[in-house]
């Protein structure tokens, strides 16, 4: 007698398992820290845009063996979570559910010019995605994402990011595989073990990508990507972003790969005359250690100067991370 498919009520299980997660990272308890200003909600978004999931949901079969032929994952996955398919995947899996945990060094708490300080960061993640296929080439997304930063020595600059984000993203073969997307985001800044925010962001990104096939195993992306705050809480730390990119990726074996991407970006601030300009090379090796478990290598290096000097900083993050994820 052949298996019976899962049903659909079996997927609301496994939501309702993923809402407990996410229940379990979100802190609860009150934070009495006062409201930080402009220059930590930088840092906030500094932090929180390296995402801790390395977005491959498509790309694997149920015994975690790629057999979909699709281009390698690109610079600009783990913000959307999705990547780019060259020929159809027979068994689609439009939710992924992920839970993470990165831990780094970083260089420079406070993003500031002179007195840096140094702190271990804990920045357990979870990630809820909705991607369904449209079309062969065209898909929608839909994610809450929470993530909580937890400083070792300074916890005054402890704080929470959560995140919904809708979009799509459209797949262009006879283009030599460009990359549209377009998606909504909303962005909300939390005080320390506490869901009261200090900052909220409304913002619409768009990104173009062109990714480059060496080989089976290599591949080079570069891209451009646009994020439009039109509207924020409080005011003056609202910002549009723009940046370029270029990426690196070479996959040693199936369990293995290593990723590197450089970033140029150009911040433009609604208040207080301010423009930022920034470069930033992240650097990551990723082992697959069974097909929902995967551990990582993690380290982004950042120089940025401004025109109000005051804001110049360079920071350093070196550390690793640890996700499940179970797409289904």
């Amino acid at each position: 007698m052949p298996t019976a498919r899962i049903r659909p009520p079996q997927h609301w299980i496994r939501v309702a398992i993923f809402a407990v997660i996410v229940g379990l990272v979100l802190p609860c308890a009150s934070s009495l820290a006062q409201a930080p200003n402009a220059q930590d909600v930088s840092r906030a978004q500094a932090l929180q845009s390296q995402s801790p999931f390395a977005a491959d949901p498509y790309a694997a079969d149920q015994q975690g063996v790629d057999s979909t032929d699709h281009a390698a994952q690109t610079p600009n996955d783990p913000d959307l979570g999705v990547q780019e398919i060259l020929k159809r995947v027979e068994r689609y899996q439009p939710f992924t559910a992920s839970v993470a945990v990165p831990f780094y060094y970083t260089s420079n708490v406070a993003l500031v010019r002179r007195g840096e300080q140094d702190d271990f960061v804990t920045a357990p993640a979870a990630s809820f995605t909705y991607a369904p296929r449209i079309t062969r080439t065209f898909f929608g997304e839909v994610t809450v994402q929470d993530q909580q930063f937890y400083y070792n020595k300074y916890d005054d600059f402890d704080f929470g990011s959560f995140d919904i984000r809708v979009g799509v993203a459209y797949y262009l073969p006879q283009l030599h595989n460009l990359v549209l997307r377009a998606l909504y985001d909303y962005n909300r800044l939390n005080l320390a073990r506490s869901f009261d925010s200090f900052f909220d962001d409304h913002t619409i990104f768009l990104s173009a990508e062109l990714p480059f096939r060496i080989d089976r195993a290599q591949q080079v992306s570069v891209g451009v990507d646009a994020n439009i705050s039109f509207a924020a809480d409080p005011d003056p730390p609202q910002r549009n972003e723009f940046d370029i990119y270029a990426g690196y990726n070479l996959n040693v074996s199936r369990s293995f790969s290593l990723d590197a991407v450089g970033r140029f970006f150009f911040r433009d601030y609604y208040e207080g005359d301010r423009t930022d300009v920034t470069e930033l090379l992240a650097l990551s090796a990723n082992w697959r250690v069974t097909r929902w478990f995967t551990a990582s290598f993690i380290s982004s290096f950042a120089w940025s100067q401004s025109n109000h000097e005051v804001f110049d900083y360079d920071v350093a993050n070196v550390g690793g991370a640890v996700a499940l994820t179970v797409k289904f």
